[in-house]
């Protein structure tokens, strides 16, 4: 019999005190003070059916610092493209390595994953959650607005979609003010906010970007065509037409607002070029967050860190 593990499929695989210690964990890894190698004789399988320079480099880089081996598995170097059923895959994967992140578009496919591998399961995005990238966001808020989460006004325009969503988790869990500014039937998932509001998280629903932003000390958007929406791209820029993060709106933040986003982003769509590239962008450190923050995830996961 294998030994237990857990997975790592939504933010809400960690409890609050279990996420504010993952952030303090990776907060020490980014210092420098982390020197243990937890995953010496481990590999972690990377499968990807959606490209992602971050996520790729993020994984291997980390896994690699932590001791371990990383191995990139495209579309052409499994068979689910083929028709393995994912359940295969799994099985013999697990006989492998000691890890799994697998990002691709149906969150189904990666429940399925975990519940078949008797290893840890990485979600590294699905079309419905991101949850390894917006940790990395609340840990680029703790790093640029005094070390804490709790309280503090975020504000997401745009799309609903998988990172709205795991924002929306986000904020149930840890106890952040979140606005959600997205067009008439870009809502997010129901079921996300419908968990939100019966825990009482302090989670809206708004129309209006500036209702959103008024006050936000974090500013956050994504592209308006996510990958797998190409097709739709000209109806997107029609509904979003007047979502875009711009100086003007960045002004009805908080003086001291950060703007995050998970990038690639599209300068003169979603965001204008001066704020994402100007004093109060932070995507760079958000970027680079997705190293500590998925470092300590496969510590804890795969090397028996505790929490």
């Amino acid at each position: 019999m294998s030994a237990p593990h857990r997975d790592f499929l939504d933010i809400r695989d960690f409890s609050r005190d279990e996420l504010v210690s993952l952030f303090v964990l990776a907060e020490r890894m980014r210092a420098g003070e982390y020197t243990a190698r937890p995953l010496t004789g481990k590999a972690l399988a990377m499968i990807f059916m959606k490209s992602s320079t971050r996520t790729r480099v993020s994984f291997e880089v980390g896994a690699s610092q932590l001791g371990g081996t990383a191995h990139f598995l495209s579309p052409r170097d499994v068979q689910l493209g083929r028709g393995e059923p994912v359940s295969d895959t799994a099985r013999v994967l697990a006989r492998y390595v000691q890890g799994i992140m697998i990002r691709t578009f149906a969150h189904s496919d990666v429940e399925l994953l975990a519940a078949t591998a008797d290893v840890p399961v990485i979600n590294g995005l699905t079309d419905l959650s991101h949850p390894c990238q917006i940790l990395a966001d609340v840990l680029t808020i703790r790093q640029h607005l005094g070390g804490a989460h709790e309280g503090v006004p975020v504000a997401w325009i745009g799309d609903g979609n998988n990172m709205a969503n795991s924002w929306i988790e986000a904020a149930q869990l840890l106890g952040f003010r979140l606005r959600l500014a997205c067009p008439e039937g870009y809502d997010p998932d129901p079921a996300f906010l419908a968990r939100a509001r019966d825990a009482g998280a302090d989670v809206q629903l708004l129309r209006d970007p500036r209702d959103a932003v008024a006050g936000a000390r974090v500013v956050t958007t994504d592209v308006w065509a996510s990958m797998g929406q190409e097709e739709e791209q000209a109806a997107r820029i029609a509904a979003f037409a007047h979502f875009q993060v711009d100086a003007t709106l960045m002004a009805q933040a908080s003086p001291d607002a950060i703007f995050l986003h998970c990038l690639p982003a599209h300068r003169g769509e979603e965001v204008s070029a001066d704020v994402i590239d100007g004093p109060q962008s932070r995507v760079w450190d958000e970027a680079e967050n997705r190293l500590h923050i998925q470092k300590a995830i496969m510590a804890v996961l795969m090397g028996g860190e505790r929490l």
